[in-house]
């Protein structure tokens, strides 16, 4: 006997199909109160232990914003990216150095930042070692003149630690990381994602956060300085470092100051800062030779255009695109419209340390940096204007979906950080970070 046949009524199934929807609806009245109560109780007794906001969706009302413990964290990357040499066996501008900020906050009304009775650490889940990923390991010492041990940077730190107290904040500085994940050490992952972790002073965690370091090898000196390159004619060495250094022979050498007489191509590796003073690296120079940002600028400034794309042939890059934040990303602002031109750049007497001020634009009362730098300055609260507007190059929301992670798990979405309750525990009724 057939159990269907397209002879059979059509309002017979209809009937049929309408009687077990009422059965079913039926059945999921009468269960589902108790169902929730143990959801919102599991909740409930989960809460101080959440990472990832839980997000309980219907199509009758918004998504929650995240459960929140007493304590919230917010961390950032002070620059926004941070690069280093691929290869330090013939020169070396920059070493693994990746630097994360933090501060505490214990919520309340008002909230309080907090340093004295907590401890905060970071990790990376997918990048645990650098030795391998990179040759630095292997020229420290004839580079910085320190034999470190693997996997340690030049101010000490490693990939995995406790952070250190700053007055009303908490630092990480000199972080070895590379822009490779443990499984992979080909695919350039320049976003890697750190989680810090707030303790109180037994060890008990409070909260934690997850938060972007920035860092990438994209400089493209390959694409002028590849063998017999433009402007690189006659120089073929088959390595694209080695050619710069033949290069800078070929054109200064006369010019080396004392103690430096010999060819570099005799000397390698080769640290630029040797000579070329570099306020990155705390690197004073020798007198009388421009420093290195003023010597790339100024001999590049008639080969390299003004224009972001000109910027990546040496700033990451192409791929990286270092330069996410909204201004560009919905503004269309490029590198030069706060840097200016590569003359204005190469004529900064101060890099690092004398460089664009965002109340330059942002005039208005109530946005006044209480420092030079975006990165040091403080505003509401004493809270750091990165923690809420995020990372120099990254003022959120970032054109990357890494750099909101930490937004999204405060405040239940990206972009600034605009939640009052993430720190107060009632909306204050008077008053703003920005008047």
């Amino acid at each position: 006997m057939k159990i269907y046949s397209p002879h059979i009524d059509k309002r017979l199934l209809v009937g049929i199909l309408l009687t077990g929807m009422v059965i079913f609806l039926i059945t999921a009245a009468f269960y589902w109160q108790p169902i929730a109560a143990l959801a919102q109780t599991t909740i409930d007794n989960l809460q101080d232990k959440l990472y990832l906001p839980i997000v309980l969706q219907n199509n009758d009302s918004p998504t929650p914003p995240p459960i929140l413990g007493d304590y919230v964290v917010i961390g950032w990357n002070d620059l926004g990216m941070h690069c280093y040499n691929r290869d330090f066996s013939d020169l070396a501008v920059l070493p693994p150095y990746n630097t994360l900020w933090a501060q505490v906050i214990l919520r309340g009304d008002p909230p309080k930042i907090i340093t004295d009775t907590v401890n905060v650490s970071f990790n990376f889940p997918n990048n645990t070692y650098s030795v391998g990923k990179s040759n630095f390991w292997d020229y420290d010492l004839a580079l910085f003149g320190v034999d470190l041990p693997d996997n340690i940077g030049l101010t000490g730190t490693g990939l995995a630690g406790w952070m250190d107290r700053e007055g009303d904040h908490f630092v990480a500085e000199g972080i070895p990381l590379t822009e490779y994940n443990d499984n992979d050490h080909t695919t350039r992952v320049p976003y890697q994602l750190a989680d810090l972790v707030v303790n109180d002073l037994n060890g008990a965690e409070l909260t934690r956060n997850r938060v972007v370091a920035p860092v990438s090898t994209e400089m493209r000196c390959d694409e002028c300085h590849s063998d017999n390159g433009p402007g690189n004619e006659g120089i073929a060495t088959g390595i694209v470092e080695q050619n710069i250094l033949t290069k800078h022979d070929d054109e200064n050498m006369d010019e080396y100051p004392p103690g430096h007489k010999n060819p570099l191509m005799n000397r390698r590796p080769v640290l630029c800062a040797e000579c070329h003073a570099s306020n990155a690296l705390a690197a004073p120079g020798v007198a009388g030779i421009p420093n290195l940002s003023e010597a790339v600028h100024d001999k590049h400034k008639e080969r390299v255009p003004t224009t972001t794309d000109g910027c990546y042939k040496c700033h990451p890059g192409p791929q990286t695109q270092c330069l996410r934040d909204v201004m560009s990303g919905s503004y269309n602002m490029q590198c030069s419209d706060c840097h200016g031109n590569m003359e204005q750049v190469s004529n900064n007497p101060n890099p690092w340390l004398n460089e664009p001020r965002c109340d330059t634009c942002h005039d208005e009362a109530g946005y006044e940096q209480d420092h030079a730098l975006y990165r040091l300055s403080k505003g509401h609260g004493g809270i750091y204007c990165e923690a809420c507007h995020d990372s120099t190059h990254a003022v959120a929301p970032s054109t990357r979906p890494e750099d909101g992670i930490k937004f999204t798990n405060l405040q239940g979405h990206n972009g600034e950080l605009d939640t009052c309750t993430v720190c107060h525990l009632t909306d204050p009724s008077t008053g703003g970070p920005h008047k």
